[in-house]
């Protein structure tokens, strides 16, 4: 089960639809969806979490917390709508996309993939074009 939370002022237009979504990528990875939250919040809000729990003073787009137990994804996933706004003028692309790519990049953790090194991280930005692609093709 997918749930979303919001702590600042943002809201999906859709819920279901990116629920569907999310499952469809857990899914497609072999694996079976668990319980999966999304909380959407501003920078300060995950400024803070990462100071508290990673001990890293800088902003970020997005925490996961990752529960997954076996083939079961389950995790919660904090991202900061400020700093998806920021990123998608950095990177020139729409701030729908970049919000599907962070949506994207958190559940694909929980289902193995990392990004420490350049080969694994271009597998990742491989992996999140796919499941980005999932989401157009399902509207």
């Amino acid at each position: 089960m997918v749930l979303f939370n919001y702590e600042t002022e943002f809201q999906l237009e859709n819920e279901e639809l990116y629920a569907d979504w999310i499952d469809a990528i857990i899914e497609s990875e072999g694996k079976e969806p668990g319980e999966i939250n999304y909380i959407f919040c501003d920078d300060e809000y995950l400024h803070d979490i990462n100071v508290k729990y990673l001990d890293h003073d800088t902003l970020t787009d997005i925490i996961s917390f990752d529960y997954t137990i076996g083939e079961l994804i389950s995790g919660d996933i904090f991202i900061s709508v400020e700093r998806v706004k920021d990123n998608a003028k950095d990177f020139n692309v729409s701030f729908k996309e970049e919000l599907l790519r962070v949506m994207s990049h958190g559940v694909l953790h929980y289902c193995g993939y990392k990004d420490k090194t350049d080969d694994e991280a271009n597998l990742m930005r491989s992996k999140e074009q796919e499941k980005m692609q999932m989401f157009h093709e399902e509207q």
